[in-house]
Parts: structure tokens; C-alpha cells; sequence
């Protein structure tokens, strides 16, 4: 089989435009939180969130996804107004400075939060709890915009203790099949869903390793697929397996590399979207797969 297999037809559609999954997004992570595990504090203003999107999208991506609430365990609790008073002013910005064109994504998973976000010119629902929240299936519904459904067992801080699988790639597929089945009961349009398996949520290193050499057992639920790993501590452990002393202790900006190269395995096995703190190189990594599958393609048919 070769390794440059197209990606599934998908296109998803919000504000009167369309995206094209049939070839490799990147989404750039933009936290405007003052505790985010990697990047916590450095776009906390409007000025400083704003200059960072342009430079992603400079670099090449064409999703950028806003967080207002950092997920990390143990993180401090936000309150709505503190969300949206984050969230919705960077919004408007980009749209002043970027016009209509770029795709915004909001990680949220607070209704009351996306539909302001909406309002201000958001595009796609990133929610890692997977609209479980209170009257969030119901919002997407009314919105009727993109959706990004994620795998996680628990909330942040219990959702170590749930990582207990017989056979973690068929359970988590499960899973996801009974939230899809939920959401789309409420309404939520199937062909707005997007599917995360949810790396770095309710899984520990056997379970990351199984799910990223299987992913293409996702292909069934006929769904795109986004895949997210950016400088979780998954990645840290692999560097610490390999056995290279300089990589023992890594900081979450030292492991782009290795999360670059799982971005790309993710894509060989269907990801249509990888989510990124490093733009740039996911971006050249993408290039460089795009441009040889291309060749591949154009070889195979003559």
C-alpha cells in the first residue's frame, strides 16, 4: 500500500464558505489563557494574539483554533464572562485585520462561550468534551457550524484515572459512535462532525502508541479526522524511551519535532486536519507530503 493514500472527499461548510478536507489542513493553536501548558501568558492581549494569527496563517495555516480555558489538569476554573471577555475580543480582531477568509475555530466547551465567539465571526466548535455540557448539542444545532467531537473519559483532572481499556482503538470508537448518535439526536447535523480520538486525554503510553498506528480504523465512523498531539506528554515520553540523554528532560517546545512527525503519520492514515503549536514546520512537513502524493497520484494514473 503506498504511503500517500487520499485523503476521504470531506468538505465542511460555515459562513458561506467551504473547506476542502480532501488534502491537509493545518490549525494553528492560539491560547489566550494565562496558564496553557506550553504557551500560557505569551497572547494574552488582543495586540499579541492577533500579530501571532497572522504570522500562522503567514506560514501556512488555514485553521486557527482560540482557546479562552486551558484543559491541562488542575488548571484554575474560568467563569463565562472571563472566557468570553478572552475569547471574543481576539475574534473581532482577526476579522478587522484578516477579513472573512481565515477558518477560526473555538476550544471551548461552554455554549454561552461559542455562541458569543459565533456572533463575533467564529466558524467551527472545537469542544473536548464533546458537547456534553449542559444545552452545548442543543447550541450547535441552532449555530449549525462545524463541530469538533473529542474523545475523553472524565473531565481533565479524573481522566488519568480512567484510562482503562480491553482494546483502546474499537472502545474509543465506540465511544465516539454513542456521542455522535447523541449530538446528532439534538440535531446536530452529521455531515457538520468532525472526529477527535483524543490524544492526551484518558490514555497513557501503550494506548497513545496503539491509537496512532491505527488510526486508519477510524476511516469506518465516515467522518474527517482531526488529530492533536502538539507537545503533550506523550511526546515526552517517546523522547525519554528512545534513550538519548539529551532528550531525558525535554520542554513542551522541544518536542515539535517528534509532533511534527506523528502529524504526518496521522495524514498517511486519513488525518484531514493536525492541530499544531508549530505551524511552520507542520506546514513544510504537509508540503512535502502533498507535493510526493501528488507525484504519486499523477504516476499511477498514466
Amino acid at each position: 500500500m503506498s504511503l500517500f493514500q487520499p485523503l476521504p472527499p470531506y468538505i465542511i461548510s460555515s459562513r458561506h464558505k467551504n473547506l476542502d478536507l480532501s488534502h491537509p489542513h493545518v490549525m494553528g493553536i492560539l491560547n489566550v489563557t494565562p496558564d496553557s501548558f506550553s504557551d500560557g501568558g505569551q497572547f494574552t492581549s488582543v495586540m499579541t494574539a492577533t500579530r501571532h494569527c497572522q504570522q500562522m496563517l503567514s506560514a501556512g495555516a488555514s485553521i486557527i483554533d482560540i482557546g479562552g480555558e486551558s484543559t491541562r489538569p488542575n488548571a484554575d476554573s474560568v467563569s463565562t464572562s472571563e472566557e468570553i471577555q478572552r475569547v471574543v475580543p481576539v475574534v473581532k480582531a482577526i476579522r478587522r485585520q484578516c477579513g472573512s477568509a481565515p477558518w477560526l475555530s473555538i476550544d471551548t466547551s461552554n455554549p454561552e462561550v461559542m455562541q458569543a465567539a459565533f456572533e463575533a465571526g467564529a466558524d467551527i466548535w472545537n469542544d473536548v468534551r464533546a458537547l456534553k455540557r449542559e444545552g452545548a448539542a442543543e447550541m450547535a444545532a441552532k449555530l449549525d457550524i462545524p463541530v469538533m467531537l473529542m474523545h475523553m473519559r472524565g473531565e481533565p483532572d479524573t481522566m488519568n484515572d480512567l484510562a482503562a481499556y480491553q482494546q483502546v482503538v474499537p472502545e474509543v470508537k465506540h465511544e465516539l459512535i454513542a456521542r455522535i448518535d447523541e449530538v446528532t439526536q439534538a440535531g446536530v447535523r452529521r455531515d457538520n462532525i468532525i472526529i477527535d480520538p483524543g490524544f492526551g486525554f484518558a490514555k497513557n503510553y501503550e494506548q497513545h502508541c496503539t491509537l496512532l498506528t491505527q488510526l486508519r480504523q477510524f476511516e469506518s465512523l465516515g467522518l474527517p479526522l482531526m488529530f492533536g498531539i502538539s507537545r503533550k506528554r506523550f511526546l515526552a515520553e517517546i523522547l525519554v524511551n528512545s534513550g538519548i540523554d539529551a532528550f531525558a528532560h525535554t520542554e513542551a517546545d522541544e518536542r515539535d519535532a517528534a509532533g511534527t512527525a506523528a502529524g504526518l503519520f496521522a495524514i498517511q492514515q486519513g488525518a484531514c486536519i493536525v492541530r499544531t503549536h508549530n505551524v511552520p514546520m507542520m506546514a513544510q512537513a504537509v508540503a512535502l507530503w502533498s507535493q510526493l502524493s501528488e507525484r504519486t497520484h499523477n504516476t499511477l494514473s498514466l
